[in-house]
C-alpha cells in the first residue's frame, strides 16, 4: 500500500496550499520526530490489521511519546483521503468517512423460488398450454396469484392466450428466457421419466401407468386457444404489477393458504 507520500511531502503540500499558515506550522514535525513518524506511517500502512500502541512502541525508543506521535500523524492525515483512526483501541488507516460511498459494494441478491413456485413452473413446462385451474388440479392444492406472478416477473413463463372454455381462462406457457436460463436448446430437452428417476426426483414406487408428459412449447396458439387482445394483455400486466406491491403477497411467491 505504498500510495502515501512521505511525511516531508505531506507537510510540504499542506503548508504550500493551506490558507492559514500559522495553523499549519503546528503540523510540521520536528527533525527529531520526522523519522519516528515515518516509521509509524510505514508500519501502519503495511499492517493488514489495526496495531496497538504497545506494538508500535516496540519499534521506537523507550523514551518516545508514542501517543503524542500518533496524534501528530493523525493531524497530518486529517484532511486527506485516508485518515489515521483508532479502531477498538488500536490504530489503523481508513478511507475518510465522506468518501465511504466510493467503496460501497453493489450486488444482486438472488432469491430462491418457493416450493409452490417450482411445482407450478414444472407443471407449466410439461403441460403447456395450461390454465390456472389445470395447475391446481395437477398439484392438488390451490395456487395463489402471487405464485404465478413471480414466475411471470422472472420471464420464465408467459401469458399465451385464452382457452375456448367456460370463463375463457388465461393459458400459460414457458418462454425463451426459460430455455436460456436452464441451458435448454429445446423444451423437449427437459428430463423424461427415466432421467427423473435416475436423479432421485421421483419415487421409485410410482403408481401403475404413471407417465411424464412429453413437453411441447408451441409458438403458435393451440386449436382451443384464442389470442389475447393488446389492451387485454396490457390490463393483465398491470394487474401483475399491482399485485407485486400488495402487502399480502409473499415476496417469493409462497402460497399463503397452503402448507409446505
Amino acid at each position: 500500500m505504498a500510495i502515501a507520500k512521505p511525511i516531508e511531502d505531506n507537510v510540504g503540500v499542506a503548508v504550500g496550499e493551506g490558507e492559514d499558515a500559522g495553523a499549519l506550522v503546528s503540523l510540521v514535525p520536528t527533525p527529531d520526530n520526522r523519522e519516528k513518524l515515518r516509521i509509524l506511517e510505514g508500519l501502519l500502512f503495511a499492517s493488514s490489521e489495526p496495531i496497538s500502541e504497545a506494538q508500535l512502541a516496540s519499534q521506537l525508543g523507550e523514551a518516545d511519546d508514542v501517543a503524542g506521535l500518533l496524534g501528530e500523524l493523525a493531524a497530518i492525515y486529517e484532511n486527506r483521503g485516508v485518515n489515521l483512526v483508532q479502531v477498538g483501541g488500536r490504530w489503523a488507516f481508513r478511507t475518510a468517512e465522506d468518501l465511504g460511498y466510493l467503496l460501497q459494494k453493489h450486488s444482486v441478491e438472488q432469491r430462491r423460488l418457493s416450493r409452490a413456485a417450482l411445482e407450478t413452473l414444472a407443471i407449466v413446462a410439461y403441460h403447456q398450454p395450461v390454465t390456472r385451474a389445470e395447475i391446481e388440479e395437477i398439484r392438488g392444492v390451490g395456487t395463489s396469484r402471487g405464485t404465478l406472478d413471480v414466475l411471470l416477473e422472472t420471464g420464465w413463463i408467459r401469458l399465451r392466450g385464452r382457452r375456448r372454455a367456460p370463463g375463457r381462462p388465461v393459458t400459460y406457457g414457458t418462454s425463451a428466457a426459460f430455455l436460456d436460463h436452464f441451458g435448454l436448446e429445446s423444451i423437449r430437452d427437459l428430463p423424461g421419466l427415466a432421467e427423473l428417476k435416475g436423479a432421485g426426483l421421483l419415487d421409485s414406487n410410482l403408481p401403475p401407468g404413471f407417465t411424464v408428459p412429453e413437453p411441447m412449447m408451441m409458438d403458435m396458439l393451440a386449436d382451443d386457444e384464442d389470442p389475447l387482445e393488446d389492451d387485454e394483455l396490457d390490463l393483465l400486466e398491470e394487474e401483475i404489477d399491482d399485485d407485486e406491491e400488495a402487502p399480502h403477497r409473499d415476496e417469493l411467491g409462497q402460497d399463503v393458504a397452503e402448507a409446505g
